[in-house]
C-alpha cells in the first residue's frame, strides 16, 4: 500500500511540474520535477522509491529510447553517422581515460579503476533532458539531430565501459583486448537482436491481422510490451539490451511507414496512448531522480571525514573537464568539417555552435541509475573504496549540468528578434495555416480517388477554416475592394471554368447533357456580373420558387434531377471551382492580389457548399460518415505531427504550439461528442 501511494503522489508531482513550469517558463521542467521530488523526500521519508538500477533500465530507458529510435529521423541519423560515432563512441573511451586519471590524481582515495567508473558513468548525455532545454530555445537542426543520436548510442558504450571498469575495481583484473572485443559483440549483438526480435514481432503482428485480429487493443498491447521484451531478451543473451531498444524502434518506423491503409486507426490509438506513456515516463525519471539526491547528499553532508565544500569543488572540476573535454574533442573533429557531414572548411561549425554543442551534453538518470549500481563490498569482502562520494560526485555533476545547460544554452543560442503584438499574432495564425495544410496533404494521401466525397468534405473544411483565417489576416480589408476588379476577375475565373469544362468533355470524363446544363449555369452567372438588375430578378425567381414549394410540397427544380446527374454536375463544379483557385493564385502575385483574396474564398466557400451537397444523397449514408471520421482522425494526427515538428525546429514557440494544441484537441473533443465532424 505504501508504494502503491508513493506512486500516486509521484505521479500528482508530474501534473505540478507542469502547472509550475507555466508560471516560471524559463525553468526546464526536468529541474521542476527534479526539485519537487527533492522536496517531497526530504518532507515526507514515507514517500520513498528505491532506485533499482537493472529495474531502472528496463522500466523507464528501455521504452524511452526505444521511442526515440522510433522517431528520429532515420535519413539524417544516416548522414552524420560519422560524427555520431565520433561522439557517442570516441568520446566516451576518450573521456574515460582523461577524466578518469584526472578524477584518481584529484582524489587519490578514488581508486584508479574505480575512478574510470565514475568517468564512465558521467559520459553518456541524457536524450531526454537535452529535449526539454531544446523545446526552450532555437537550437540548429544540425545540432538537435547529431545530439540526439549521441544519445541513443553512448548509454550503450558508456554502461559497457563502466561495467569493465567497476569489474576491474572489484576483482583487480583488467584486459583491454577482452574489453574492446567484448565491446564489440556487446554492441553490434546488441543491434542485431534488437532488430531480428522487432521483425519477428512485426511478423507476428501481420500474421494476427491476416488471420482476422484487428483488434486495436491487442495490436497496442504487443507495441507496449515491444520495448521491455526488446531489453530483457538482448540482456539474456549477454548483449546491449539498451541497442537493442533502439534498433526495435528503427525498425518499427520502418514497418509504421509501410503500413497498410487499414493500420491508420491502430496508428492513431498508438500515437495518443505512447504521448501519455512518455510523459509519465520522463516525468518519472525525473521526480525519482530528486527523491534520491536528498540522501546521497546526506551521506556526505553528516559525515564528518568529508570536507563539504571542498567535495563540491571536486564536483565542479569534474564538471569543468567534461565541458573542455568535449569542446576540445568536438573543435579537433570539426575543423576539418567532418563532425558535422561538411566536406569543406570554410563550412565547418562556428565557435557558438561548437559551445552549445560542449553545454549540450546534459547529463542525467542513467548516470545516477549506473552509480547506484556500484557493488557495497570487492571480491575479498571489503567495502567498496568512496562509494558514497562516487554517487554523490554523479548526483552533482547532473545538477550541474542541468543548471549550467538550462542558463547558458539561452544566451548562447541564436535567438529570434522580439516581435510586436501584431507581428506575434500574424506568426500564430501562419503557423495554424501550415498545420491545417499539412492536415489537408494527410487526407490527400489518403484519398481513394476525385470523387471519394468523405475526403472533399474533410479537405474542404480544412480549407474553409483556412480562409477564415487568412481573412483575419488580412484585418477583413477586402469588404472595401473594388467592386469593378472584382467583377473583372470573377468573369477570368468563370472563363478558366468554362475552359475546364470543356477540357473534361473532350478527354470523355462528363457526357454531354452534364457540359449543356453546367455551360447553361455558367451563362446565368456571367449575365448577374454583367448585369445587377438580372441579379435582383434571378433572386426574385428563387423566392418565389421556394414559397411555391413550401405551399405546394414540391421541391425545387434541381432536386428533381436523378442523383446520379446531381452527383456529376457537382463533380464538375468541384474540377472547375480547383481550376478557377488555381488561375486566381497566379493572379494574386502580381498587382490584382488582395482582389483575388476574395474571389479565392467565394469559390472556397462554394467548394465547402459543394462537400456538404447533396445532404439527401449522403446524410443518411453510415459508410460515408464512417469513412469521414477515419479521415478526420488522420488529418489530426498530422497536424499533431506538424506542431511538434515546427516546435522541434524552433519555428514556433512554446506558447504557440501549446495554442495550436488546444485548437487541435477542440477539433478531437467535438469528435467524441458529436460522432462526426462537419
Amino acid at each position: 500500500m505504501e508504494l502503491f501511494l508513493a506512486v500516486l503522489v509521484l505521479l500528482a508531482l508530474i501534473g505540478v511540474s507542469n502547472a509550475v513550469s507555466r508560471f516560471l517558463p524559463f525553468v526546464p521542467v526536468p529541474l521542476i520535477q527534479i526539485a519537487l521530488g527533492g522536496l517531497a523526500a526530504m518532507m515526507s521519508p514515507a514517500i520513498r522509491v528505491p532506485l533499482e538500477p537493472e529495474l531502472f533500465f528496463v522500466l523507464f530507458i528501455a521504452p524511452l529510447l526505444y521511442n526515440d529510435g522510433k522517431n528520429t529521423p532515420r535519413d539524417e541519423l544516416w548522414k552524420l553517422r560519422a560524427p555520431i560515432l565520433f561522439m557517442a563512441v570516441g568520446l566516451v573511451f576518450v573521456t574515460v581515460v582523461a577524466v578518469g586519471y584526472a578524477i584518481h590524481f584529484l582524489i587519490p582515495s578514488i581508486p584508479l579503476a574505480a575512478a574510470f567508473g565514475l568517468a564512465a558513468i558521467l559520459s553518456p548525455t541524457d536524450a531526454v533532458a537535452v529535449a526539454a532545454l531544446a523545446g526552450r530555445i532555437h537550437m540548429p537542426k544540425r545540432l538537435m539531430r547529431l545530439l540526439e543520436g549521441e544519445a541513443l548510442m553512448n548509454d550503450a558504450s558508456g554502461l559497457v565501459a563502466f561495467k569493465f571498469a567497476i569489474a576491474a575495481a572489484v576483482t583487480g583484473v583488467f584486459s583491454l583486448p577482452h574489453a574492446v572485443g567484448s565491446f564489440l559483440v556487446i554492441s553490434l549483438g546488441g543491434l542485431v537482436a534488437g532488430a531480428v526480435i522487432a521483425f519477428l514481432i512485426g511478423w507476428l503482428r501481420v500474421v494476427l491481422r491476416r488471420s482476422g485480429m484487428e483488434d486495436v487493443t491487442m495490436h497496442m498491447l504487443i507495441q507496449l510490451l515491444t520495448p521491455f521484451l526488446l531489453y530483457i531478451v538482448a540482456e539474456e543473451l549477454g548483449m546491449s539490451g539498451i541497442l537493442a531498444a533502439v534498433a526495435g524502434g528503427i525498425v518499427h518506423a520502418i514497418e509504421r511507414d509501410r503500413a497498410e491503409p487499414s493500420m491508420l486507426k491502430l496508428r492513431a490509438v498508438s500515437t495518443g496512448t505512447w504521448s501519455v506513456v512518455l510523459f509519465i515516463l520522463n516525468g518519472l525519471v525525473f521526480v525519482i531522480l530528486g527523491l534520491q539526491i536528498p540522501a546521497v547528499a546526506r551521506i556526505i553532508w553528516l559525515d564528518p571525514a568529508f570536507n563539504n565544500v571542498k567535495v563540491i569543488g571536486y564536483a565542479a572540476i569534474i564538471f569543468a573537464m567534461l565541458i573542455a573535454l568535449r569542446f576540445v574533442w568536438t573543435y579537433a573533429f570539426t575543423r576539418g568539417g567532418r563532425l558535422f557531414g561538411l566536406k569543406r572548411r570554410r563550412e565547418a561549425p562556428s565557435l557558438r555552435v561548437l559551445v552549445l554543442t560542449a553545454f549540450s551534453g546534459v547529463r542525467g538518470a542513467v548516470t545516477l541509475a549506473g552509480a547506484f549500481s556500484i557493488p557495497l563490498a570487492l571480491a575479498d569482502g571489503s567495502p567498496f573504496p568512496q562509494r558514497d562520494l562516487i554517487v554523490f560526485l554523479a548526483a552533482a555533476v547532473i545538477l550541474f549540468s542541468l543548471v549550467t545547460a538550462s542558463v547558458l544554452l539561452p544566451l548562447l543560442s541564436k535567438k529570434k528578434q522580439p516581435a510586436g503584438e501584431a507581428d506575434r499574432k500574424k506568426a500564430e495564425k501562419q503557423a495554424a495555416i501550415r498545420v491545417m495544410t499539412a492536415a489537408i496533404q494527410a487526407v490527400h494521401r489518403e484519398r481513394g480517388d476525385e470523387t471519394d466525397a468523405a475526403a472533399a468534405a474533410v479537405i474542404a473544411d480544412y480549407k474553409s477554416r483556412i480562409r477564415e483565417l487568412r481573412l483575419k489576416e488580412e484585418g477583413r480589408k477586402q469588404a472595401a475592394l473594388s467592386g469593378e476588379k472584382e467583377a473583372e476577375l470573377r468573369l477570368t475565373a468563370l472563363r478558366e471554368e468554362r475552359e475546364c469544362a470543356r477540357r473534361m468533355l473532350e478527354s470523355g470524363q462528363i457526357e454531354r447533357k452534364h457540359a449543356d446544363r453546367f455551360f447553361r449555369t455558367l451563362d446565368q452567372v456571367e449575365l448577374i456580373l454583367a448585369n445587377r438588375l438580372h441579379l435582383w430578378l434571378m433572386m426574385a425567381r428563387l423566392f418565389l420558387d421556394k414559397l411555391r414549394a413550401s405551399f405546394t410540397g414540391k421541391e425545387p427544380a434541381l432536386a428533381k434531377l436523378p442523383e446520379a446527374d446531381l452527383e456529376a454536375l457537382r463533380t464538375i463544379k468541384i474540377r472547375t471551382c480547383e481550376a478557377a483557385i488555381g488561375e486566381m493564385e497566379k493572379v494574386r502575385r502580381t498587382d490584382n492580389g488582395r482582389e483575388a483574396v476574395d474571389v479565392i474564398a467565394y469559390y472556397n466557400g462554394v467548394l465547402d457548399r459543394l462537400a456538404r451537397f447533396p445532404r439527401a444523397v449522403r446524410g443518411g449514408d453510415k459508410q460515408f460518415e464512417e469513412r469521414k471520421r477515419e479521415l478526420y482522425w488522420t488529418a489530426i494526427q498530422a497536424e499533431r505531427d506538424k506542431v511538434q515538428s515546427l516546435y522541434e525546429q524552433g519555428d514556433i514557440t512554446r506558447e504557440t504550439a501549446g495554442k495550436l494544441r488546444a485548437m487541435i484537441r477542440e477539433r478531437e473533443a467535438a469528435t467524441f461528442e458529436l460522432g462526426e465532424i462537419g
